[in-house]
């Protein structure tokens, strides 16, 4: 991930992107951009993969400038959060359905 970040800190340096960078901004392009992501299936199950994995590459590329601009660590952040929901969604409860956590039985 370290090499990730580095050249999307490079790729901004190089054109002075950053001052466009405020969480706020950023926040609002990885839903654009997630809105993007999500028009690639909107009329049916067919999609380019290689579409998908541009609008996933620009999602990703957004939450990794969101994580540099907060100075969090994401690897360290998806672990965490991870724990969470491992908490909250125990896999006696679980496994094999889709229900949200606060209604599983």
């Amino acid at each position: 991930m370290e090499k990730v970040q580095r050249e999307i800190e490079i790729f901004n340096q190089e054109r002075d992107w950053d001052q466009f960078h405020s969480p706020e901004n950023l926040a609002k392009s990885i839903a654009i951009e997630a809105g993007e992501l999500l028009e690639c299936f909107q009329w049916d199950n067919k999609f380019d993969k290689e579409e998908v994995c541009d609008e996933l590459a620009d999602v990703f590329n957004y939450c990794f400038q969101m994580a540099s601009k907060l100075e969090v660590d994401p690897e360290e952040i998806i672990l965490n959060k991870l724990e969470k929901t491992r908490k909250k969604y125990p896999i006696e409860k679980a496994k094999g359905v889709s229900t949200k956590y606060n209604k599983l039985k």
